[in-house]
C-alpha cells in the first residue's frame, strides 16, 4: 500500500524523522511518503498555529489527489484538519491523537498523555472529549519542552520526558503513556523499556491502523458530512485549492 504521512508544520527535519518512525513499523509492502505544509509555522504550539496547520493539511491532501494513496496519516497530535482531509479524500485519514487513544485503550484501563508545551494541553483535552475517552484518559501533562527541541533530542530532554511520564503514572494511576507529540516518535521504544509500561506513539499506531483499514478495503464514507465539499468560487492565494479547480 501507499501511505501519505502529512506533517502539518513546515519543519522538514521533523517530517523526515516522523516518516522514518513510520517506516520502522510499516509492513515491507507499505511505501511511506512524507510531506509537510508549504506555508505556516515551523511547529504547532498554539491555537493560532493549529489553524494554519489545518489549512496546510487541506492544501496537501488537495494537492495529493490522484496520486493513488491508500491511506493518509496526519502527524500532529492536535489532529489539525482531520475532518477537512476526510471530506477531500476517499482513502482512510487518521490523526495520530485519535489513533494513540484507541491503541492505549486496548492495552490499559487508563492512560496518561505526556506532551510538549503545557499551553497545548487544552487542545489534547478537547480531543479526548471529542473522541469519547474521558473515562480512560486520566491526565494530560505538559513538559514545556518546545516542539523543535525534539529535532535534536538529547539525554537531558529524554530524561525530562521520562520524569514527567513516571509522575503521570503514579499520580494518575495509569497503566500506559501516550506521547503527545509526533516529534516524540523516535523516543517510544526507549521510554517503554525504561518505564516498563506500554508507551504509545501516535505515528506508529496510526500507520498500523491505516494498514489494517486499507487491508479490509475500507474507505472514508462519502454520505453525509464527509461528502466532498461543494464547488464555489474561491479568492486570493487559495483559489487554486478550490474543489474542482
Amino acid at each position: 500500500m501507499k501511505l501519505l504521512l502529512l506533517n502539518p508544520n513546515t519543519s522538514a527535519t521533523m517530517t523526515a524523522d516522523m516518516a522514518a518512525a513510520a517506516r520502522d513499523v510499516a509492513a515491507p509492502s507499505t511505501t511511506v511518503v512524507g510531506r509537510q505544509s508549504s506555508f505556516g509555522p515551523a511547529s504547532i504550539e498554539s491555537h493560532y498555529d493549529d489553524a494554519f496547520g489545518a489549512a496546510g493539511v487541506a492544501e496537501q491532501v488537495r494537492l495529493a489527489a490522484g496520486e493513488g494513496f491508500d491511506a493518509i496519516v496526519i502527524a500532529c497530535f492536535g489532529d489539525p484538519g482531520l475532518d477537512a482531509a476526510r471530506e477531500l479524500a476517499s482513502a482512510p485519514v487518521l490523526g495520530i491523537a485519535e489513533a494513540a487513544f484507541h491503541a492505549a485503550s486496548f492495552v490499559a484501563t487508563g492512560f496518561s498523555v505526556v506532551t510538549t508545551m503545557t499551553r497545548t494541553c487544552v487542545i489534547a483535552e478537547r480531543l479526548v472529549q471529542r473522541y469519547g475517552f474521558e473515562r480512560t484518559c486520566r491526565g494530560i501533562h505538559g513538559t514545556d519542552i518546545p516542539v523543535l527541541a525534539l529535532e535534536a533530542c538529547g539525554e537531558d530532554t529524554l530524561a525530562q520526558i521520562e520524569a514527567a511520564a513516571r509522575k503521570a503514572l503514579a499520580c494518575d494511576r495509569s497503566g500506559a503513556i501516550v506521547l503527545g507529540c509526533g516529534g516524540m516518535a523516535a523516543l517510544c521504544r526507549t521510554l517503554q523499556q525504561r518505564l516498563g509500561v506500554p508507551v504509545i506513539d501516535g505515528v506508529s499506531a496510526a500507520v498500523k491502523f491505516a494498514e489494517a483499514l486499507a487491508g479490509l478495503g475500507l474507505r472514508t464514507s462519502k454520505v453525509g458530512d464527509y461528502a466532498p465539499p461543494l464547488p464555489k468560487p474561491w479568492a486570493g492565494w487559495a483559489a487554486g485549492l478550490a474543489p474542482g479547480a
